[in-house]
């Protein structure tokens, strides 16, 4: 459960002119899925939608997914970025 990863700062990926050129397309194409995207909303008393998210548990920074605690009580708490402890 929770897979390990090295965090860390990466490099900008330079961008040729074909993927730009593209960047309407895809934007049209993130519009016309907004509509679904509100469907997995979370709503109260219903079951929140899986997702995956990076943690820092037990020392070390890894990667979770909600399905991995399916069945299971599971308590989320989220705080600012900044590691300014609630």
């Amino acid at each position: 459960m929770g897979e390990a990863f090295k965090p860390g700062c990466r490099p900008p990926v330079a961008v040729n002119k074909a993927e730009t050129d593209e960047k309407p397309v895809l934007q049209a194409q993130e519009n016309a899925n907004a509509s679904e995207r509100r469907e997995t909303m979370v709503k109260v008393g219903k079951p929140a939608p899986d997702f995956t998210l990076n943690a820092f548990h037990k020392g070390e920074f890894k990667q979770y997914s909600l399905s991995e605690f399916k069945g299971k009580w599971v308590l989320l708490c989220f705080y600012p970025g900044d590691f300014t402890f609630v």
